[in-house]
């Protein structure tokens, strides 16, 4: 029986960078370091994960494609993300949210999300 999601993982290939790409550009904070291979950053209650060596699993860096990070500004966290050099598409702005694709270092695509508030 599922629970929950334990953590979702993005595979990196510079443990160290990736860290500071997602703490920085992001706005992650800071992550965990449980060992040479892994890093947790605590997300609301879940977990996103860097991890290197992840090819002998099948999941080579610049593989992930699944995380969208809801932001309290949008417009702010965008520009903070191009302000980094972070590879950003054209945002999308729909009847319900916002939201905006982009690459980490790797080219791991992610999206930084914002509902639009009822009124």
């Amino acid at each position: 029986m599922i629970k929950t999601i334990a953590f979702s993982v993005y595979p990196v290939s510079d443990l160290e960078n990736a860290k500071a790409f997602y703490r920085d550009a992001v706005g992650l904070g800071e992550a965990t370091t449980l060992h040479d291979r892994w890093a947790e950053f605590d997300v609301g209650g879940t977990t996103f994960a860097l991890a290197t060596g992840g090819e002998s699993l099948g999941m080579p860096a610049g593989s992930g494609l699944s995380v969208a990070f809801e932001t309290s500004d949008f417009d702010s966290a965008v520009e903070k993300l191009r302000a980094s050099g972070a590879k950003v598409d054209d945002a999308f702005d729909g009847p319900t949210c916002r939201a905006v694709f982009a690459r980490d270092i790797d080219g791991n695509r992610f999206a930084l999300h914002e509902l639009k508030s009822e009124k």
